[in-house]
C-alpha cells in the first residue's frame, strides 16, 4: 500500500433516525497516521480532556459540510451536474442499486416489516437515502443507508494524505465521499447479524494549489456476527466472500480476512465482535476501474452470502437461555461500535444527533456481571472463535 493510502483515511457513514420528523446525520471521521499528525488522534472520553486538547473540536470546525434538507422524493442523482460520466456517478449508481437489492431481499424474507425511508439533500450537492425496518417478523432492526457527501477537510489531513513535506501548507481541501452502510439484526438468536459497508473517497486539489493531483481510494467490507456457530453457515459466508475476491486477486481474501479480524477486535475484552469476513480501507494501489468493479462485486455478494443463512435459521425454536446469550453478544456489538467504530465515535465527540448516530445499534442488548459460558458449551465455542480467529475455508 502506498504511503498516501497508509497515512490517511476518512470514513463516511450516513446514520438515520427512526423518527419521521428527523433528518439524517452524516458522520465524517478523519483518521490521521500519528507519524504525521499526532494531535488529531481521537481519545474516547472527551470528559477527561481540557478544551485546548480536544482535537475532535478542532476537526469539527475544520471539516465543513452543509446542513441537510429533507426531500419528499428521491432524485435521480445526488451528484453535481458536471459529474455524470465520472467514477463518482458510477459508484453512486452501484450503491443505490445495492440498497434496493438488499432492502427488497430483507422485506421479501420478513414479509411483515417494511422499510421507512428518509431522503435528504444539501444545497451545494450531495444527499442520501436512509432506510430502517424495525420490529419486523424476522428482523429486530435493519438499516440500509446510502450517502453522497461534499465537504472541505483541514490542511493537515491533505498533507498526511499526500505524505507531503512538513513545510508544505496547502489551503482547505475539497473532498467527495459516497457509500452504502448497513447493519441487520435478526430476532432469532440462531440467525446472525450482518454488517456491510462500501465507500469511495476523493480529494480535489487544495484551493490554493490548482492542478495538484486528485487523491482517491476505496474502502469497505462485509462481516458476520452470530451468537451461535453453525459451521456450514460460516463456511458458506466466507466462501462467498472469497469467490468475490478471487475474481480480481487471489491475495485479496486472505489479506482482507485478516484485516477484518484485526479491525473488529474489542481490545478491552480481548475478543473479536464476530466471526469476520472481509475488510479493506485506503485501497488505491490497483487500477481504479478494477477496484470499482471489485467493490461492485462485493456489494452484489451480500444477498447470496447472507439470505440463505437467514432462511435456514429464522424459524428455529429457541429458549430464554439462547435469547439471553444473543443479548450478551449484542452487548459486545454495542461496545465495539461505541468505543472503536470510527464513524460512531466521531459523531459522538462532535455533538451529532444521537438518534441518528446510533442507528446501527440493536434494539435490545444485555450485560451480566462476570458472565462466563460453561467450557465446552455452544456459547463457549462461539466465544473461543471470537478470541481465536479461525480459517473457515
Amino acid at each position: 500500500m502506498p504511503p498516501a493510502a497508509a497515512s490517511f483515511a476518512l470514513t463516511s457513514s450516513t446514520c438515520t433516525s427512526s423518527s419521521s420528523s428527523s433528518s439524517s446525520f452524516t458522520c465524517i471521521a478523519v483518521k490521521l497516521n500519528s507519524k504525521f499528525v499526532p494531535k488529531v488522534q481521537l481519545p474516547f472520553s472527551p470528559l477527561r480532556l481540557k478544551l485546548r486538547n480536544q482535537p475532535s473540536l478542532m476537526i469539527r470546525s475544520a471539516v465543513s459540510i452543509e446542513k441537510e434538507t429533507p426531500e419528499a422524493e428521491r432524485p435521480l442523482t445526488f451528484l453535481r451536474e458536471s459529474e455524470g460520466g465520472e467514477v463518482r456517478a458510477r459508484f453512486e449508481k452501484m450503491i443505490r442499486e445495492a440498497q434496493d437489492s438488499v432492502c427488497f431481499a430483507i422485506e421479501s424474507v420478513d414479509k411483515v416489516g417494511k422499510f421507512k425511508e428518509d431522503v435528504w439533500s444539501r444545497p451545494g450537492g450531495g444527499g442520501g437515502i436512509s432506510r430502517v425496518l424495525q420490529d419486523g417478523a424476522v428482523w429486530e432492526k435493519a438499516g440500509v443507508n446510502v450517502s453522497v457527501v461534499y465537504g472541505v477537510m483541514p490542511p493537515e489531513a491533505y498533507r498526511a494524505a499526500k505524505a507531503a513535506s512538513s513545510d508544505h501548507k496547502p489551503g482547505p481541501v475539497p473532498f467527495f465521499a459516497a457509500g452504502i452502510s448497513s447493519v441487520l439484526h435478526p430476532k432469532n438468536p440462531f440467525a446472525p447479524t450482518l454488517h456491510f459497508n462500501y465507500r469511495y473517497f476523493e480529494t480535489d486539489a487544495p484551493k490554493d494549489t490548482p492542478g495538484a493531483p486528485r487523491q482517491w481510494w476505496f474502502g469497505g467490507g462485509t462481516d458476520l456476527t452470530p451468537a451461535y456457530i453453525f459451521e456450514e453457515d460460516v463456511k458458506h459466508f466466507h466462501s462467498t466472500q472469497k469467490q468475490a475476491c478471487d475474481k480480481f486477486d487471489p491475495t485479496f481474501y486472505p489479506r482482507f480476512k485478516k484485516w477484518c479480524d484485526d479491525y473488529f477486535y474489542i481490545k478491552h475484552r480481548g475478543e473479536r465482535r464476530g466471526l469476520g469476513g472481509i475488510f479493506f480501507d485506503d485501497l488505491n494501489d490497483y487500477d481504479q476501474e478494477m477496484l470499482l468493479a471489485f467493490a461492485t462485486e462485493c456489494a452484489d455478494s451480500v444477498v447470496p452470502a447472507y439470505i440463505p443463512i437467514i432462511e435456514k435459521r429464522k424459524d428455529m425454536p429457541f429458549t430464554e437461555h439462547h435469547k439471553a446469550w444473543q443479548q450478551l453478544r449484542r452487548g459486545r456489538y454495542v461496545e465495539f461500535n461505541l468505543v472503536y467504530d470510527r464513524g460512531t465515535t466521531f459523531g459522538l465527540k462532535t455533538g451529532g444527533r444521537i438518534e441518528s448516530i446510533l442507528v446501527s445499534l440493536p434494539l435490545t442488548a444485555r450485560w451480566e456481571y462476570d458472565h462466563k459460558p460453561e467450557e465446552g458449551s455452544e456459547e463457549w465455542k462461539l466465544l473461543d472463535a471470537c478470541i481465536n480467529p479461525k480459517e473457515w475455508i
